[in-house]
């Protein structure tokens, strides 16, 4: 047979998906592996087994039935790392209320438009995280959020809201249980919108489940394992990639902080005898600058998993060798794929390791098209990545638009990535479509910071774009014109962002000028501006760091 000359990928599977809801997946769980310890959450001194989550989950999920949640309600959360997020996750699954994960670094008007887009009935949330006072954001915006009813904030209130279901009968819970099915929406996460409005990202059981399940496969969890998850639950990465991936194994969940803390991750490793390390590039590097990281204990350290944004081949080959991460393995994927798309192997030769996003996942596909064309390019040829498959998400919630741009007729989802796929089938992703900075694993949307600047009195015009960072992979630059008669500067600018927009979105660098490098159809050139900007800034060594 003659080799494969297009750019299309189809991944095995062997190994049939899963057809059941998250709380069937558990109880299966539960029935094999209940004396087990499920989760371990080093800051709060929490430790359950499997049985023990499982009747933490009930409960929660019978507190969710007295308030009158109903099967497709929108329960929302909005917190760091904690022990209560993790029972939140199941209990809202058992009980068939769609989960919306809130950005901790979400302030009032972020706040607002996610409870009031996704028309969240209920609301977890810390009482706050780092400097924010999260009930007082609340407070400042709760008057014009109509469809929220219910508060409860952790710690405070826990123990109140789960005790308000005890009535609620067994056999109430089961009988909802019973009428789930797995292709319901469960969970909505929120990227940021290209418009300047984020967009919920819509996944069901059937997406996450099994997404959680072929990365645990990939990895080789058994029972045994020990997953150290120092990235946010909010996200992905936390809530899938982690959490989802050891429930589907009996594997344990080891959570070291609130947020990510290399000291205290190191240190949560070597006590808890973990096996797994999860985190995004900037992580690794912190941990590996870490004074002393020479003498923590990594000698149970096997594989992990490197993922959220390009990831340096230099720093891949430190994490195998001084993290003792031998089958360490890169995720390349979205939110709206569930994340996972392509996976290196844990036996994948070290030079596919660090150089390349490995292979599309059991039961997806994948291909690489002409973006003009639509037509699939040949192999070693960029072009832009679709994924189809289980993983990709049901929608964008209550916005069909923007599906249709995202999802075509034959449930092709268009990433905005470019990609290469090599003549073996390993996955490499070489740029960006879409106007997209990848700061530290998080997605910042540059339309979304122009059109807040655009509200100060002093901005006539703005463009932003991303710019290489050693640490962050990318930071936010903007270029700012100014109006007539007016004056600002950077700090001033910043300064009015702070508390407005998260702390990620806040441009780092800012240039004024009187106008932007324009093509002769009126198009900005972000690629002129940033290479400009590298020159000026001396940010040449970040441009020239190679990544998968």
């Amino acid at each position: 047979m003659l080799p494969p000359t297009l750019s299309y990928l189809s991944g095995p599977g062997t190994t049939p998906l899963l057809g059941e809801t998250i709380g069937e997946n558990l109880r299966r769980t539960v029935a094999r592996f209940g004396s087990r310890e499920a989760l371990v959450v080093a800051h709060q001194s929490y430790r359950a087994t499997y049985n023990e989550l499982w009747q933490q989950a009930g409960q929660l999920a019978k507190a969710l039935l007295a308030l009158g949640v109903a099967a497709g309600d929108r329960v929302g959360i909005w917190a760091p790392n904690r022990y209560e997020w993790v029972i939140t996750q199941f209990g809202s699954a058992r009980a068939g209320a769609v989960l919306v994960n809130i950005n901790p670094a979400y302030r009032a008007e972020e706040l607002k438009y996610a409870l009031n887009q996704s028309g969240c009935r209920v609301l977890l949330l810390a009482p706050s995280f780092r400097q924010t006072n999260y009930q007082a954001l609340l407070a400042s915006v709760r008057a014009q959020c109509p469809a929220l009813e219910t508060v409860v904030v952790l710690g405070a209130d826990w123990e109140a809201f789960l005790a308000a279901g005890v009535p609620v009968a067994d056999e109430d819970l089961a009988e909802r249980e019973a009428g789930l099915q797995f292709d319901d929406p469960i969970n909505i996460q929120y990227t940021s919108g290209t418009t300047g409005f984020p967009k919920g990202a819509t996944l069901s059981h059937h997406n996450i489940l099994n997404n959680g399940y072929f990365i645990g496969e990939t990895l080789r969890y058994t029972e045994a394992d020990r997953v150290c998850i120092p990235v946010p639950f909010y996200h992905c990465f936390g809530m899938v990639i982690g959490n989802l991936a050891c429930s589907s194994h009996g594997a344990c969940m080891v959570v070291p902080a609130e947020a990510f803390d290399p000291a205290a991750t190191l240190q949560v490793v070597q006590d808890e005898r973990c096996t797994s390390l999860y985190g995004v590039p900037t992580m690794f590097i912190a941990e590996l600058e870490l004074p002393g990281v020479g003498q923590y204990d990594f000698s149970r350290l096997r594989t992990g998993v490197m993922a959220g944004s390009p990831c340096p081949e230099e720093v891949m080959k430190k994490v195998q060798t001084v993290l003792n991460m031998r089958e360490v393995t890169i995720c390349y994927g979205m939110t709206e794929t569930s994340p996972v798309s392509a996976q290196s192997y844990v036996d994948d030769p070290l030079a596919k390791r660090v150089s390349t996003v490995g292979h599309v996942h059991p039961h997806l596909e994948v291909k690489v098209i002409d973006a003009a064309t639509g037509h699939l390019v040949p192999r070693g040829t960029p072009g832009e990545l679709c994924v189809r498959g289980y993983s990709v998400m049901l929608g964008y919630w209550n916005n069909p638009a923007a599906t249709a741009a995202t999802i075509g007729a034959a449930r092709w989802l268009h990433t905005g990535d470019l990609a290469t796929i090599d003549t073996e089938g390993y996955l490499n992703i070489v740029g960006r479509i879409k106007d997209l900075v990848v700061r530290g694993g998080d997605n910042v949307y540059p339309r979304e910071v122009e059109e807040f600047l655009y509200t100060h009195p002093a901005v006539a015009d703005v463009q932003v774009i991303g710019v290489p960072s050693l640490r962050y992979g990318e930071e936010v630059m903007a270029w700012v014109k100014l109006k007539e008669g007016h004056s600002a500067t950077g700090p001033e600018l910043a300064s009015f962002c702070k508390n407005r927009i998260s702390t990620t979105k806040i441009p780092a660098y800012w240039k004024f000028v009187d106008s932007f490098p324009m093509t002769v159809t009126g198009k900005v050139q972000k690629m002129v501006m940033r290479e400009q900007a590298v020159k000026e800034l001396g940010l040449e060594a970040a441009a020239a760091v190679k990544t998968a």
